[in-house]
């Protein structure tokens, strides 16, 4: 792999150190009010049905906040509300996605401005990249954030997978200090993890799956924790599966991820017939949390396409099959 050579910029070291964030770690939705603006009200009332489950940390501006439908101004808002009511109870890392290097260090800015304790960063997209500018991105971002960067491996939404070989390079640099895989690939992931073994310099590095329906197997492969979407509907049900695979207790735990593995059936009320993944999976989030008295309204960002009565009727009959409703 072409990698940029000693004399392109680095980060600051980040790793050898703790960890910034391990265990259970939701993608918090943004709840919306029917005008498409932030539901500030509904948004503490996720934090606090969050941080009561037991969770980690809470991860905003990533694919399940709808980070890539909302303003800055929006973005802005959803992590000043947020850090503002943690009050640095729980670790807050923060998306600062968009295209280009330049447009994500003015997120890494505002993010951090607002109280971000990390970033998540993807690699570019839109222009076609090469490993070493992906590399180079890294490098730049880490270099200018006065916070830990953590990579975001989502090529379904960036075109681009980011090389275990390449990931492994950055860690031990100290440029990135973990990474969010929500690549699907397993075996890719499996290899960012037994490969961090031979880089001792890299031991403050988080490993997180991005997987609903992986957990226990990521857990059991040595993930630090997990960042699920479906754990803003059942924050308890994924906490109880954390510490079931931390204690050892496979069998219970292949239960309770099986028990989960089922209400995620729920993302797809929606797609493929009337309505893309992404608005059938939102929507039904949102959908489960509205059904749930967490928040006010079900709303998902335009141009996504809403639930209709008989779909949302479906999510409820996922939440009480789960014992949820």
């Amino acid at each position: 792999m072409n990698l940029p050579t000693s004399s392109e910029p680095r980060g600051p070291a980040r790793a050898g150190g703790a960890k910034i964030v391990t265990g259970v770690v939701p993608p918090v939705c943004t709840p919306l009010t029917p005008e498409r603006e932030v539901d500030v009200r509904s948004l503490l009332r996720l934090v606090d049905h969050l941080v009561s489950a037991g969770v980690h940390g809470l991860f905003v501006l990533g694919s399940t906040s709808e980070a890539a439908y909302l303003t800055d101004r929006q973005r802005a808002l959803v992590v000043e509300t947020v850090a503002g009511h943690l009050g640095g109870r729980l670790p807050l890392i923060a998306g600062a996605i968009d295209m280009t290097t330049p447009r994500v260090l003015d997120h890494v800015t505002a993010v951090t401005a607002a109280g971000a304790d990390a970033v998540v960063v993807t690699a570019p997209f839109y222009t076609r990249t090469h490993p070493a500018e992906i590399a180079r991105h890294y490098r730049l971002v880490a270099a200018a954030s006065p916070v830990p960067v953590l990579a975001y491996d989502i090529p379904v939404a960036v075109h681009t997978k980011l090389p275990a070989d390449l990931v492994l390079e950055l860690a031990a640099e100290g440029v990135l200090a973990g990474l969010k895989d929500s690549s699907g690939d397993l075996a890719g992931f499996r290899r960012v993890v037994t490969g961090l073994h031979a880089h001792p310099g890299a031991s403050g590095f988080s490993v997180l799956t991005g997987s609903e329906v992986l957990v226990d197997a990521a857990l059991a492969l040595g993930a630090d924790g997990a960042v699920p979407g479906l754990a803003n509907v059942d924050p308890h049900g994924y906490v109880r599966l954390h510490t079931l695979c931390r204690a050892g207790d496979w069998h219970r735990a292949r239960a309770e991820q099986e028990r989960l593995c089922d209400l995620f059936g729920l993302v797809g009320v929606g797609a493929p017939t009337r309505m893309g993944g992404s608005s059938s999976g939102l929507g039904a989030f949102k959908a489960a949390l509205h059904l749930r008295g967490v928040i006010d309204c079900p709303a998902t960002a335009e141009p996504q396409v809403p639930l209709s009565p008989d779909e949302v009727e479906q999510v409820g009959k996922f939440l009480a099959a789960a014992g949820l409703l």
